[in-house]
């Protein structure tokens, strides 16, 4: 395939290309190319691991699409979780597209463009359910569908080449507390139409039967407040709207009020309560409000069910919350699924909370959660309705990829794919797919106000700066290269000024020789000064600690 700035869509077929959300969780990104034309459907982010020090989130590398935006018809959001919507605002000045979606999904936007100072400059444009729009090329219908969060929608993609179905995240859930229930016969009414290519989420693609009901859930979690008789605090993701309900409601049934703690869940109730849903229930509390309730008359629904570090659930764990705190007797429930590669980060906040003597509820002890993803038995489901001639399996990690990919070949989806981020796969009515090439893709760190590669310089320095140390040394010499004073080194996180000072010395003197063993022409030569001398620190101070620090230089030249 040519280079990506020579790549353009044909007439005849659509170009699909993942951007991110293929090879793991997060960062949902996917293209859709036609006759010269470029759809985006949705722009999410995802946390940041251990690699990526100083860091919290992550988003995609948008920059095969930002070279071609001029060809971009807009960016469709499915839904308003963090993972297809929560890269709107870092990435969006890049873009400068119009964005559709629906009323829940652009109310929760708009509260987070005015975080960015963003909200008077995107032009966002509401969808009622059900909708239909067009988008140059690309007639799109959203299709409701059920998902942990309100106005889930599945999306379909007509063109002259035919139809596509983007599925986004869904379950088929027959209670699900809040929102409109799966349109099955909107489902079979595009399947018997004829379906080229079904790109859909893979999530529990490995997990038997049906991912279960948030009625069923809302009923045991009544039953489960009954037993507690101190505080409980229910940790689950900020936009499970329909688990705020459940709860309230659990939470009433047994003479608790609700407090809200956590800016991010105030923030979605704000956005349910706009667009008409959360009705009638009791009025939620502040955690400081409730904090003077009695143990028992109270339910704290808090964020930080990942282990998030700045999440008010670990600040409470850590004892530094200002306003909540738990004795022991407490409980604490995890109504959320742990995302893979957060367990470390969990299991040490669980560990604190344990520590205080709070019991601790999670999903292998009682039914406290549902998943918002089809299990196996609903993927079967779906298949039998839409009966695509492709399945393009993405939302996942490989493993779940080809698992669904094998799923859909039992159903008699004649062709599957498991594309990675950047595979270009070309679907064509009638044709096998075929993966015609693939475009630089990649992961963008968002660095305070700024965002960096996740293999930039500064990345990898600040990442061999904690598993290596860093070493400072300051040098002052004369124009003739004569030493002035002594140097002076520092080696934070290896060497103490207060508790290795023969080790310091040890480092200087060094220095000292190395400098001493040099000619005057290259002491009067700042390079070589600078390199002789980050050599001569590394050594000593790997001889000292067994570690290779990254040395800064700084060289001072005085008349």
């Amino acid at each position: 395939m040519s280079p990506d700035s020579l790549f353009r869509p044909v007439d005849d077929a659509f170009d699909v290309i993942p951007l991110g959300g293929t090879g793991g969780f997060g960062m949902n990104l996917t293209l859709y190319g036609h006759a010269g034309k470029w759809l985006m459907v949705d722009l999410g982010m995802g946390f940041a691991g251990d690699g990526v020090p100083g860091v919290d989130l992550l988003v995609p590398d948008p920059s095969f699409i930002t070279e071609r935006k001029k060809d971009l018809v807009g960016l469709v959001l499915t839904h308003a979780h963090e993972d297809h919507l929560g890269a709107v605002p870092f990435l969006w000045p890049r873009l400068r597209c119009p964005i559709y979606a629906t009323p829940f999904t652009a109310a929760v936007l708009r509260l987070k463009l005015v975080e960015h100072n963003l909200q008077n400059e995107v032009e966002i444009h509401e969808i009622p359910l059900a909708g239909g729009f067009q988008l140059g090329p690309f007639a799109l219908r959203y299709i409701d569908v059920t998902h942990s969060i309100p106005e889930p929608n599945l999306l379909t993609i007509t063109t002259s080449a035919g139809t596509v179905v983007h599925t986004g995240d869904w379950k088929l859930d027959p209670g699900p507390v809040v929102g409109r229930l799966t349109d099955v016969d909107g489902l079979k009414s595009v399947g018997d139409a004829g379906v080229i290519a079904m790109i859909g989420d893979s999530t529990n693609a490995m997990t038997p039967g049906h991912s279960g009901s948030e009625a069923d859930l809302q009923t045991s979690l009544t039953s489960l407040f009954a037993r507690y008789d101190q505080r409980i605090v229910v940790a689950c993701f900020s936009s499970n709207v329909a688990r705020i309900e459940s709860l309230a409601r659990a939470a009433a049934a047994n003479g608790r009020h609700v407090a809200i703690v956590g800016r991010s869940l105030w923030r979605i109730i704000e956005a349910a309560h706009e667009t008409g849903y959360l009705k009638d229930l009791p009025d939620f509390a502040t955690g400081r409000d409730a904090s003077f309730l009695p143990r028992d008359k109270v339910v704290f629904v808090c964020t930080g069910s990942q282990g998030e570090p700045r999440s008010a659930l670990a600040r409470i764990a850590s004892g530094n919350h200002p306003e909540l705190s738990l004795d022991r007797g407490d409980t604490v429930i995890f109504s959320a699924r742990p995302i893979p590669g957060n367990e470390i980060e969990i299991s040490q906040m669980q560990g604190k909370l344990l520590k205080r003597g709070v019991q601790i509820v999670t999903a292998k002890q009682e039914f406290v959660h549902v998943s918002g993803h089809p299990a196996r038995d609903e993927l079967v489901e779906m298949y039998q309705w839409i009966r695509p001639q492709i399945a393009v399996t993405v939302h996942g990690e490989y493993a779940h990829q080809a698992a669904h990919a094998e799923l859909a070949r039992e159903c008699q989806v004649p062709h599957t794919v498991v594309p990675a981020n950047g595979d270009i796969v070309r679907v064509r009515d009638g044709a096998a797919p075929e993966i015609v090439g693939t475009v630089t893709t990649g992961v963008l760190a968002v660095d305070g106000k700024r965002l960096l590669p996740i293999d930039s310089s500064v990345i990898k320095g600040r990442r061999r700066a904690i598993e290596q140390g860093g070493a400072v040394v300051t040098v002052v010499l004369d124009h003739k290269g004569r030493i002035m004073a002594p140097p002076v080194v520092s080696a934070t996180g290896l060497l103490s000024a207060d508790q290795d000072q023969v080790a310091l010395r040890k480092v200087v003197a060094d220095v000292e020789l190395e400098l001493d063993g040099m000619t005057g022409p290259e002491l009067r030569n700042d390079a070589e000064v600078r390199e002789t001398t980050r050599l001569a620190v590394r050594r000593s101070v790997f001889g000292l600690t067994g570690k290779k620090p990254a040395v800064d230089v700084h060289l001072v030249r005085v008349a």
